[in-house]
């Protein structure tokens, strides 16, 4: 049998030690599988064991369950010494069941059934049953090499028959669903994708300002335990929760791109709401008035390939949405303005009625004269993309150019940021939805001593 076996065996072994292994049996994928081995004739057959030539056609309806369709040929000759061979001709239908799909290495069980056809000086045709399995070793998304041993189970006039066939060979795979890539960390500054929801938790109230404070909290790796040191971090956004009482907030929870984008997101929301918890429970804020939010490894403030990095990375931001006055609050970390500024559909003039609107900009940069501030553009979602986007800059360069000529603000504390259609805070399925989705948004950065 080695002859037959080495030809294929020893090249298919090598290219396993010598390839990386990659991922495994994927879900709507085809098989195409040429093999040889042996094919032994049990019992009062008197025929030697001779080699066995053939392909299986596969296709798996989930990673794990799948069929093949499968022909070979064996060649035997007689062990009693009678002249002549005998030629077997095995077809069948198998069910195969993969487990650890994932790969590289997948064990499975098939069974299937089938006929066998024998010519001799007669022809005769056999019901055929198989039972067995094999391991399938991945060395790329498209290739593997697969053993396989079955037993075969035979009856005709009254007779049984056990066979045994085992092979080696390699599986060619084509197709498939291709698992999805786990979502990579991105800068804030980067455009996110449109929400599912009418209005982000990160986006202003209109008519209301967003006092935004980074809270000096970072967690544990995997932990989402508050450290006692972050404490008076928390009972800041509780002072100021009690001096305003008409204010709410959202708790923000990050992590560092390390592990599954899934868990992360998991573990983001775990850590907000210890905060939200916390604040409840120890601090006596209402918890109607809070809402824990995780963003998973979607919004770092650090780079992500360094130990430091990652540490800032896992943390915690609290947004307050106040209905108050600016100039009744000392600066903030971060003061985010939404504009009441309708645009018409396609333009980025600024209508004499918003010039009120803009002052609050103006007069709040005027009072502080270290902040600089980020003017967003947005668009509705008629168009396409790119113009948008170029549309979306283009309203937001008419508001700088606009706090610059009438209020003098310094054209290096203002910068302009263009985001289209992908940050909506309404439905664009009706006029009035579109309309507010037409705006600008000032996000004023503070520079304070601590």
């Amino acid at each position: 049998m080695k002859r037959f076996l080495l030809p294929l065996l020893v090249p298919a072994l090598l290219l396993a030690m010598l390839t990386v292994a990659h991922a495994g049996v994927t879900a709507e994928s085809f098989s195409l599988s040429p093999y040889v081995g042996g094919y032994s004739f049990l019992g009062r057959e008197h025929l030697e064991t001779g080699p066995v030539f053939g392909l299986r056609a596969g296709y798996n309806f989930t990673k794990n369950f799948g069929t093949e369709a499968v022909f070979d040929f064996a060649r035997a000759h007689h062990s009693d010494g009678a002249p002549g061979h005998v030629d077997a001709y095995n077809y069948h239908l198998d069910a195969l069941y993969h487990f650890m799909p994932a790969g590289p290495v997948v064990p499975y069980l098939a069974a299937g059934y089938g006929g066998q056809t024998r010519e001799n000086d007669l022809e005769v045709t056999y019901g055929a049953f198989n039972y067995g399995g094999g391991i399938k070793y991945f060395v790329t998304d498209g290739l593997a090499v697969r053993g396989d041993v079955r037993g075969l189970y035979m009856h005709h006039d009254e007779a049984s028959f056990h066979n045994v066939e085992y092979t080696v060979g390699v599986d060619f795979m084509f197709g498939g669903v291709k698992p999805k890539a786990a979502a990579a960390a991105q800068p804030e500054s980067a455009p996110a994708e449109a929400p599912l929801e009418p209005i982000p938790a990160q986006e202003p109230t209109p008519g209301h300002f967003k006092y935004c404070i980074t809270l000096h909290g970072e967690f544990d790796i995997d932990r989402a335990l508050i450290r006692p040191e972050y404490v008076p971090e928390i009972e800041r956004v509780s002072d100021f929760m009690k001096k305003y009482p008409s204010t709410t907030a959202v708790i923000e929870g990050h992590t560092d791109n390390v592990g599954n984008a899934d868990y992360n997101l998991e573990l983001s929301q775990r850590r907000a709401e210890s905060v939200v918890n916390y604040l409840v429970e120890k601090l006596g804020i209402e918890r109607s008035r809070l809402q824990a939010k995780g963003y998973g490894l979607t919004r770092p403030i650090a780079d992500n390939s360094t130990d430091e990095g990652r540490q800032k990375n896992r943390r915690m931001e609290a947004i307050i949405d106040c209905a108050f006055d600016v100039r009744e609050v000392q600066p903030p970390e971060r003061l985010c303005i939404y504009l009441v500024v309708d645009f018409d559909s396609g333009k980025a003039d600024v209508k004499p009625q918003y010039r009120d609107e803009i002052a609050k900009v103006g007069d709040y940069l005027k009072s502080y004269p270290t902040t600089t501030a980020v003017i967003e553009g947005h668009t509705d979602n008629v168009g396409s993309v790119e113009n948008n986007m170029q549309l979306s800059l283009k309203r937001a360069q008419a508001i700088v150019s606009y706090l610059i000529q009438n209020f003098g603000i310094e054209p290096g504390r203002l910068s302009a940021k263009g985001y289209g259609s992908t940050r909506r805070i309404a439905y664009n399925n009706t006029p009035e939805g579109r309309a507010k989705n037409r705006r600008v948004d000032a996000v004023i950065d503070c520079v304070i001593k601590k």
